[in-house]
């Protein structure tokens, strides 16, 4: 399949980056279904929608008919069947758990006509992991997206072992439509380009915070301004989620077994009180008054 076959598109989890994602796809002209397990976050994600292209219109940096058309374009269901059944693509956002990523793609191959394309946008999880559990291994990617989805312009595209140069091809070209700028990584590795180069710099500033040698804020201000950063890597967390960097350093720990790869003790002290960034309104920061 060419990019001139992708007329509908999946997105599954309608959270931050799910929505954002979908909302990208809408406003480049693709029918797009969002479909999430939970009610709230669906109809969160319709409020966000509702709320934005508005916006934009009103600060010029969208016109009405294109406003318009990328709200037409894009539809919230609780079902991943009706979201599913049509795909040509589906880009799955959910949890960076794998046993849930093996049970969703079960699914999704049974739903999904034959030719689409079943896209992970996880970042740390390998679709070699996920296309054995698919009759169509070859048409399964990894298609991560940055967060804000509807600001960041970079998509890492990977093309691991089982996948077929038309699946990565056609992945690349959706995401230029999409106004985006796509890499290829022409093999699999953990954490792609960008979240390896950012792991160093966190692991960096957790050390130099859990010595005691600066505050977190401090720390981020160095990065700032000292590396011309737009944001330090304490804030970033609380953008992505504190969560999801726990789930990710406990599932690389388990994997390697290696006590490097354990979250950082005030991670986990986050994540067990429930600070987890802006997502909950408390992170390294406070975000409850804004």
């Amino acid at each position: 399949m060419t990019v001139a076959g992708v007329k509908n598109i999946c997105v599954v989890g309608a959270g931050n980056m799910g929505h954002q994602i979908a909302l990208s796809a809408a406003i480049a002209g693709y029918k797009v279904k969002t479909t999430d397990v939970n009610q709230e976050i669906l109809q969160k994600a319709e409020q966000f929608v509702e709320k934005y292209l508005p916006d934009r219109v009103a600060k010029g940096k969208m016109s009405e008919e294109v406003a318009q058309a990328a709200r037409s374009n894009i539809s919230f269901t609780m079902s991943l069947e009706e979201a599913a059944k049509d795909a040509d693509l589906v880009i799955e956002a959910v949890i960076e758990k794998l046993d849930i990523k093996h049970t969703l793609f079960r699914q999704l191959d049974e739903i999904c006509p034959p030719h689409a394309i079943l896209a992970t946008n996880s970042s740390f999880i390998v679709s070699s992991k996920i296309a054995p559990v698919t009759k169509r291994p070859d048409k399964v990617c990894n298609m991560h997206f940055f967060n804000p989805a509807l600001v960041m312009k970079l998509v890492e595209v990977v093309k691991g072992p089982h996948v077929s140069d038309e699946t990565a091809n056609t992945v690349m070209e959706v995401c230029k439509s999409m106004d985006k700028v796509p890499v290829l990584l022409k093999k699999e590795i953990y954490g792609f380009l960008v979240n390896r180069i950012l792991a160093a710099i966190n692991k960096e500033a957790f050390y130099l915070y859990d010595m005691g040698v600066a505050a977190y804020e401090d720390i981020d201000t160095a990065v700032v301004y000292g590396l011309g950063h737009p944001m330090g890597p304490f804030r970033l967390m609380d953008l992505t989620g504190i969560d999801l960097a726990y789930y990710i350093d406990t599932e690389r720990y388990q994997e390697t077994g290696d006590p490097a790869n354990k979250p950082s003790p005030i991670v986990v002290e986050k994540f067990v009180k429930g600070e987890w960034g802006q997502k909950s309104g408390k992170g390294f920061y406070d975000y409850s008054k804004k």
